[in-house]
This record gives C-alpha cells, structure tokens and sequence, in this order.
C-alpha cells in the first residue's frame, strides 16, 4: 500500500500479550476441606462457539473425554482509532541504525488504536468460575499496564494499559440430565496499543542555508516578515580534512565552514 512494503509485528504482539497475562492460572481441588489437587486452566486463541462446539460433538457421551473443563480461550473482537490520544503527527522518533551507527532510522509518531479483547472462562462448577475470576479481578482497577518491546530495531518500550471493561456470566445447562453443563464467564478488556508506520533512513543535514533580512526598526516585525529583500545568506557545512562533504561521517572529527554572500550593502 502506498508504494510500501512493511510489517512490525505488532498486532500479533498484542494478541500474545493479551494471552500471556492469563497463561499462569492455577485453581486448587478441594475435598472434604483440603487440597487435593492443584490444575493449571489452559488457555487458548478463539471463540467461545468453537470451544462449545467440541462440549456437545458427542451428544450420546460416548467419548471419554470431548473438553477438559476448566478451560479459558480469548480472541480479538475488533480495533477502534483512538483520537483522544493522538500524537502530533510530523514528529519522529529517530535510533541510531544498528547496521549503521553513524547513521539513523526514524518514524513518525504511532496511531493509537484501541484493541478489543474478550476472555471466556470456561468451567462445569460454580465453584471452579469464581476460583478464577477472584484470581484477575484484583489486578484490573479497571487497568493493568505491562510494558512491552513493540520494536526491537527502533527500541519502541511502551506502557501498554489493559482495561477490563465488564465480567458477566452464562449458563449453557439446558435439557435433561445427558446434556453436558458449561458456565461461561465473559471479560471484555480494551487493550490501548498503537500502530507504527514505515522505519524510514534519515538522511543527515550537511548544509545550513540562513537568510538574512535587513528590518527597519521603526517597522514592527509582523508587517515586516514577507515584505523585505534578502540582506545576506549564511551556509554553514561541516569540513573535514582530506574529504568532500558527501564523504564525510556524522563519527568523523569535523568542525564548521561558515559562508557569507552579501546581496547589498
């Protein structure tokens, strides 16, 4: 698009931050007041229907095992641009170019955007439900902001705040006692990420041009911007002994050439 090819990864890198905040969750088994077992709610990328699917495949229960519950899976709903935290578009964020030190990437600030995500939360006890949601809740005032490397070339580290928007909760147990029985808790978080655009070469400023106007003083300076001839021009250009300026580096050891061309006396 726009004659440009590139690609940073970053949407899939939100989706996997999303994921990994919740990949660590136990729940304990409890019998007659103690633990007897301690399970690890495997999580996984899709939608709920899918998982649900898989619940009622075998309606005759014929199968040992159709789901594992509890169970979590979590998918991204839709992206909204964020205007509230819009960026001056013309400005850069410029690293120097690992391939190159004497040289610099840039790009211009992100695009925010904010990355809908839902959590499901899958369990065949009540009990098990709120083991789990009480293990989350308390993280999310209504955020909690990880810190993520969206751009290892550009060195972009940004704060990256999660919001958890609502908890609700479902239960499919309908019919007669055959029909398997699955609640389903509902988180919906907005994740606040941005979208970067193409890492651009900077190319160095090897020739200051100035010009200089001649001002009458009795002449307030608003009326006067626009209105008056060119009195000198300075060019400033590094120098570097033994090199032409296109051949000089911004690491060499240079100093300044400074050079007056007078329009009028």
């Amino acid at each position: 698009m726009f004659n440009q090819v590139f690609y940073h990864d970053t949407i899939r890198k939100y989706v996997i931050l999303f994921g990994t905040i919740f990949n660590d969750v136990y729940i304990n088994k409890v019998e007659a007041g103690e633990t007897v077992k301690t399970l690890k709610v495997p999580i996984a990328y899709g939608p709920k229907e899918k998982f649900l699917a898989r619940l009622t495949q075998d309606p005759n229960l014929n199968k040992p095992v159709a789901i594992q519950l509890p169970r979590m899976a979590f998918e991204l709903t839709d992206m909204n641009y964020a205007s509230e935290r819009k960026l001056p578009t013309i400005n850069r964020i410029a690293v120097q170019d690992p391939t190159n030190p004497s040289k610099l990437m840039y790009q211009y600030n992100p695009v925010p955007y904010d990355l809908n995500f839902t959590l499901y939360i899958m369990v065949k006890r009540t009990d098990d439900g709120t083991r789990i949601i009480e293990q989350i809740l308390p993280f999310f005032t209504p955020d909690w902001t990880p810190t993520i490397n969206l751009d290892s070339t550009m060195q972009h580290k940004y704060d990256i705040p999660v919001i958890l928007n609502s908890v609700s909760s479902s239960d499919t147990y309908e019919g007669d006692f055959k029909e398997r029985r699955a609640i389903i808790w509902t988180l919906q978080f907005t994740m606040k990420g941005y979208i970067f655009g193409p890492t651009r070469k900077a190319k160095a400023i090897k020739n200051s041009v100035i010009n200089l106007y001649e001002v009458d003083s009795a002449q307030p300076m608003n009326d006067a911007i626009g209105n008056t001839q060119v009195y000198d021009i300075l060019s400033t250009v590094p120098a570097v002994t033994g090199k032409t300026l296109s051949e000089i580096e911004a690491d060499d050891d240079y100093t300044y050439t400074q050079t007056i061309s007078q329009f009028y006396d």
